[in-house]
């Protein structure tokens, strides 16, 4: 018998961030699997190209356009996920914003505009959705956090710091849910090649030395993390919880 542990058809999920980068080849990637994806982002256009994708895999997208810094946009993604699909089996919270610049460049709005995305929208979205999960006792939250959760890169400190931040959420609602059937883990990139990353991959200064610090000596692809998705999002991962799978190349073997 062909074993079913990675078997993904019918779940729904959730993807933020889903329109670019690591958001958009996880949602393709689940949709290949066989899950139906309600797909969040601040743009609708690139949302609508992902929806062409994940249907042409025979599964069902919803599309959300908006910012998860919003509290009313917050519920209203938990809402029409529910009226759509009747439940909510996973979160994959992966909106985030990068600024780059010396520390003491950061302004209070630069600080502001990310804390309120990395950190405290994925925070508030993750208890509208876990409210729910908690009521049918049984749902799975997935964090991408960064190599940042663990290790202070120079040039975006409150990227690393909005990440270290997300690492504790990952473990507190684990600790605090766990017990309600509710799983929290989470995925740690190191450098992808994102739109998003941009900022810092045209500083060749940096991609050396990312890349030389990486054993791998290269940077990651988006579609290098839809693996840890699937199994994370899977009943193969019924016991883990509070987990931090590394996608780094190794960078945070060194």
């Amino acid at each position: 018998m062909r074993y079913q542990g990675f078997e993904l058809t019918g779940k729904k999920i959730i993807v933020t961030g889903a329109g670019t980068g690591i958001g958009r080849a996880v949602a393709v990637g689940l949709a290949q699997a066989g899950a139906d994806l309600a797909l969040i982002g601040r743009r609708p256009e690139p949302l609508r190209e992902v929806e062409k994708e994940v249907t042409a895999q025979g599964v069902r997208a919803l599309v959300l356009p908006g910012d998860i810094s919003e509290r009313e946009f917050n519920r209203r993604i938990v809402s029409e996920t529910l009226a759509a699909y009747e439940r909510i089996d996973v979160l994959i919270n992966n909106a985030a914003v990068l600024f780059k610049g010396p520390i003491e460049e950061t302004t209070e709005e630069i600080w502001d505009n990310t804390m309120e995305i990395n950190l405290k929208g994925t925070f508030f979205l993750s208890l509208c959705v876990g409210k729910e999960m908690i009521k049918r006792r049984k749902g799975k939250i997935i964090n991408i956090l960064s190599n940042c959760s663990f290790v202070a890169e120079a040039g975006i400190g409150a990227y690393c710091i909005s990440k270290g931040g997300l690492l504790m959420v990952t473990r507190c609602l684990a600790t605090e849910w766990g017990p309600h059937g509710v799983q929290v883990n989470g995925i740690g990139p190191a450098f992808v090649r994102t739109p998003m990353n941009d900022p810092v991959l045209s500083d060749p200064h940096f991609v050396e030395w990312s890349t030389n610090r990486i054993p791998l000596h290269r940077m990651g692809q988006p579609e290098e993390m839809v693996g840890a998705a699937i199994y994370l999002s899977s009943e193969a991962a019924s016991f883990v919880n509070g987990a931090v799978l590394m996608v780094d190349g190794g960078f945070t073997a060194c």
